[in-house]
């Protein structure tokens, strides 16, 4: 059992944050959400990351911040604007917090920072499985996780602990990627995306929330953890999975040039091979819950799964 902590988090309105607080709430935590607009509630707390504005009066005290905050990646095409705009809203936030954190006296400053990354850290990997010692690919996600990673150094610099949190696309029914997938396979027209053959990175929700509290909890990890499934599954195992528990057709390919065409440069993205591998949880001794995609898809799914039959 954590003992209760003071925590300080970025990013506690968005699909993870939210419910990440209230879970933290619920074990004993005292937390304090950081909002862009004029606090209205004793358990928030206003910045201006984009003005680099957070009070260091805010962040002293608390032993654990946490920073999720970053524009959404699937939201929009990535235009040159949007690229700018998912940069800024992960540097600025995490800058900003950093080197407040840096600025604080030994004595008041937090213990742990847990900030947010993704494991398109890695690039496309091929066949080839990766680790945590692995170094940044060559697309644009893996320079936006390195400059995203990057901008924590001045927390880490102060001796506080980091831990940069490389997270795979969480298997959950209201988001990420099973959201927009699930009105398609629930209507047989489940696809793979181009050959299926590219490996692909997935974590259940509860695990990605577990593994978040394990991480508050061990002190001796710090650095890059992946926080991912331990099955590695192609596109294609995974699409014959969800059609499989949905008893649902998948049939059908979307071809590259196609999915180019519908969402631009993350259809490349989405073609790439991402063989990630969690080798510090693993070392560590977590314990997932939900150790294969089939278990993760079938926690997810809950009724979905059931009315299929």
């Amino acid at each position: 059992m954590i003992e209760p902590m003071r925590i300080l988090m970025a990013g506690a309105s968005g699909y993870l944050g939210t419910p990440l607080a209230q879970r933290l709430r619920d074990a004993g935590h005292d937390v304090t959400r950081l909002v862009r607009r004029p606090a209205e509630k004793p358990d928030e707390a206003t910045w201006q990351p984009s003005q680099g504005q957070l009070d260091p009066a805010v962040v002293a005290g608390h032993d654990v911040v946490i920073n999720l905050a970053g524009a959404n990646i699937g939201d929009k095409r990535w235009t040159a604007r949007y690229k700018s705009v998912l940069r800024s809203s992960r540097v600025d936030t995490t800058g900003t917090i950093a080197r407040v954190i840096r600025l604080l006296p030994e004595a008041d400053r937090p213990h742990t920072l847990l900030q947010a990354s993704g494991a398109g850290w890695y690039g496309d990997t091929g066949d080839t499985p990766v680790t945590e010692e692995a170094p940044a690919g060559t697309t644009f996600l893996a320079d936006l996780c390195r400059v995203w990673e990057a901008a924590a150094r001045p927390a880490e610099d102060a001796g506080t602990r980091v831990v940069l949190l490389r997270t795979a696309p969480s298997l959950d029914k209201e988001g990420s990627i099973l959201k927009p997938l699930l009105p398609l396979f629930k209507l047989g027209a489940g696809a793979r995306l181009g050959s299926g053959k590219q490996w692909m990175p997935w974590i259940g929700l509860a695990d990605w929330f577990g593994a978040v509290e394990f991480l508050m909890e061990r002190d001796d990890i710090a650095g890059p953890v992946n926080l991912v499934g331990p099955e590695l599954v192609t596109n294609a195992e995974f699409t014959r999975t969800l059609a499989g528990i949905l008893h649902r057709p998948a049939l059908l390919f979307v071809p590259g040039p196609a999915m180019d065409l519908a969402v631009g440069e993350l259809g490349g993205e989405a073609r790439r091979n991402q063989r990630v591998v969690p080798a510090v949880l693993e070392r560590a001794g977590f314990q997932w819950t939900y150790p294969t995609v089939a278990s993760a898809l079938h926690a997810a799914l809950g009724k979905e799964a059931a009315a299929s039959h």
